[in-house]
């Protein structure tokens, strides 16, 4: 594939419910920054060749340009208002990235990835197993079960499942932009939980490899601790 460029579309949706605050998630501070721009920086420090877009509702885009404003954050980066759904704020994002290039889709509450994951993941050689992307995987350490429903859909128990068959998925998740484009013309779908899937979903392959325990996707006030913790690792 001829490289065109690296992009990353971060998306920043959150509204801040399970956080339990009148902040939305994204905009928290962790440690002195906004995880939002903890995560941008992450990006930008791995390399200054990355071109940055960054989804937000409608009614964060102001408070945003105005939070970089005030304080001298001078991060290039394209601003695109979200959708209703994250699948339509991604495909608002793509409208900005050319054919030809290697896209990557991130959550903007997920600022601690290791810099080589991200080395593996945005130097993915798609051609040598001739798939469309590659994404971050970790395996289940805690035992699953499934939920047991009736005929009426009401849930009547649960059953233990193996959870060798499981894997959690996390971002960034990398592709071939061009292909990217092409899956996210088509309409939105329920099923579509993530890029992978809008892929999968029109016949391609996607690669897996491994994750890390510290990309964590803060949601939660125990996530933000975790956080913390990680942050302090990584620093120390």
């Amino acid at each position: 594939m001829e490289n065109k460029g690296l992009y990353v579309i971060i998306t920043a949706g959150g509204v801040g419910r399970r956080m339990g605050g009148p902040t939305a998630k994204q905009f928290i501070e962790l440690e002195g920054k906004p995880i939002l721009l903890r995560t941008m920086e992450m990006f930008t420090s791995f390399s200054d060749k990355i071109n940055i877009i960054l989804t937000l509702p409608a009614e964060y885009k102001e408070y945003w340009r105005e939070y970089c404003f005030k304080h001298n954050i001078w991060i290039k980066h394209i601003l695109v208002e979200g959708g209703i759904t994250r699948f339509h704020s991604v495909r608002n994002a793509l409208v900005h990235v050319p054919d030809g290039a290697v896209v990557a889709v991130h959550d903007g509450v997920r600022p601690l990835v290791p810099s080589e994951i991200l080395d593996g993941l945005l130097n993915y050689d798609f051609s040598k197993e001739n798939v469309a992307g590659v994404i971050p995987v970790m395996p289940s350490v805690e035992s699953m079960r499934e939920k047991i429903y009736d005929a009426d859909g009401v849930p009547v128990g649960s059953a233990t499942v193996n959870r060798d068959n499981y894997m959690f998925v996390q971002t960034p998740q990398v592709f071939d932009s061009t292909i990217l484009k092409e899956c996210y013309k088509k309409a939105y779908s329920p099923a579509f939980t993530d890029d992978a899937s809008v892929v999968e979903s029109s016949g391609y392959k996607v690669a897996t490899t491994q994750g890390s325990r510290f990309n964590i996707k803060i949601t939660t006030p125990e996530d933000m601790l975790m956080a913390k913790i990680f942050l302090e690792i990584s620093n120390g």
